[in-house]
């Protein structure tokens, strides 16, 4: 359970994350060789405040990864000898083109597992709750952390690697499954294989639907088409092999994802200049775990655009929450003729079509302004129907036009982990 309770007061809170990150800088400083030489010349107890800590450099993918490529093949982000690490893990590799090693030790692993034990509470599990993983488990972190630390809570819990969907699908049924960890996609095409099958969803035990990896839990189309074919609540949850599990939705509260404040340091910045947004503007979320120091990352710029809610919480907790969840990636923002926006405002429309099975996005920079184009696979009816009723869709409210076709049906790829739907075309 969490050192800092959800309702301690903001001020202490912040006390007790500005004690933690002068802990975290003493035990990196003197023996991390990344840190050492990013941070030369700082004493850690010159950090006496939020201000003077916002003043040290950010820490970027790009950088990670350049230190990874110079001292293959982990890096010199090792606060400990190599003989001390006893996890490895590594990111899918799907925004650099290049996976990032991570080493973990086992007093770092201990606190990835404290995180989730921490979610777990938040999601209002219980005792009697079944858990299925239905993926093959890789050297992505994954839901790894979470495995683990459900089984040592005590819960019963369920892998699903080394199986078929359909297979999974007879998994779970057979055990009374209650609880599902996936993609957003993969429980959507779950739910098309059971349609296929004939499978009733609706009335299976999955009683709550932990989706990670994918904007999608938090974008409500999405969001209701999952909760009305698996009867089922969704929880967003928010992490990434380098940083650990961050966020999360919590029950009674959906649309908005707790910031495990007892664990991470969170900022929320310009991300042209750096400097933080006012409250309740959007902008780059920059993260500082505080538990992790084998393998620590301060002031790390994720990529992804967040806005923290102004509203007060009727709960009464003080951690502060992700109004929407993930809202997008800064390198994700797509300018198509003179518009700016997210993959997510695309699904947004189209999951709203439930005779959507999958859907794919071409993005061609081969001329001065990029073109954009759709194609959506119908799970049923009229595909040349169903593209015209999502182009007119995408028109109405988006205010331009999009060139939507039909795929053949059984077409597209399907996902597993993350989906890769947007497809680009180079100059």
């Amino acid at each position: 359970m969490p050192t800092v309770p959800l309702d301690t007061p903001a001020d202490q809170l912040r006390s007790a994350q500005l004690a933690a990150v002068r802990r975290l800088l003493a035990a990196v400083i003197p023996g991390n060789p990344f840190y050492a030489r990013k941070f030369a010349g700082r004493d850690p107890r010159e950090i006496d405040s939020m201000e003077a800590f916002a003043r040290l450099p950010f820490t970027t993918k790009a950088e990670l990864t350049a230190n990874q490529a110079e001292h293959p093949p982990y890096g010199s982000n090792l606060t400990f000898p190599i003989e001390r690490y006893t996890r490895f893990h590594q990111t899918s590799g799907t925004t650099t083109g290049r996976p990032l090693h991570w080493l973990d030790t086992l007093e770092s692993w201990e606190w990835l597992i404290g995180c989730w034990h921490t979610n777990f509470a938040l999601f209002g599990l219980t005792q009697k709750d079944r858990l299925f993983f239905p993926f093959s488990f890789g050297p992505f972190l994954g839901f790894w952390s979470a495995f683990e630390a459900a089984s040592r809570a005590g819960f019963l819990t369920m892998p699903g690697g080394g199986m078929t969907s359909t297979g999974r699908l007879r998994f779970l049924l057979e055990h009374h499954c209650t609880v599902l960890f996936a993609t957003p996609t993969y429980a959507l095409h779950l739910a098309e294989l059971a349609a296929k099958e004939g499978v009733d969803l609706a009335n299976s035990a999955v009683r709550a639907i932990v989706v990670a990896g994918e904007p999608g839990g938090n974008i409500p189309a999405t969001r209701q088409r999952l909760e009305a074919v698996w009867g089922a609540r969704v929880f967003d949850h928010y992490g990434m092999t380098e940083m650990g599990p961050t966020a999360v939705e919590a029950a009674g509260r959906p649309g908005e994802m707790y910031l495990l404040e007892c664990d991470y340091l969170a900022e929320v910045v310009n991300s042209r200049t750096g400097q933080p947004v006012a409250e309740g503007e959007s902008g780059e979320l920059v993260l500082t775990n505080l538990g992790r120091v084998g393998s620590p990352l301060i002031r790390y710029r994720t990529g992804d655009m967040v806005r923290v809610a102004t509203s007060p919480d009727p709960t009464g907790r003080s951690w502060r929450r992700l109004d929407g969840g993930i809202l997008g990636r800064a390198d994700d923002m797509l300018h198509v003729r003179g518009n700016n926006l997210y993959p997510s405002a695309i699904e947004a429309i189209v999951r709203r079509f439930p005779a959507v099975a999958e859907y794919r996005i071409h993005v061609d920079h081969t001329n001065p302004l990029a073109d954009l184009r759709l194609e959506v696979e119908p799970a049923t009816g009229d595909g040349n129907s169903l593209a015209d009723n999502i182009g007119r869709a995408i028109r109405d409210e988006l205010f331009f036009r999009v060139d939507v076709t039909a795929a053949a049906p059984g077409s597209l790829p399907r996902f597993e982990m993350k989906a890769a739907r947007i497809v680009r075309t180079a100059r």
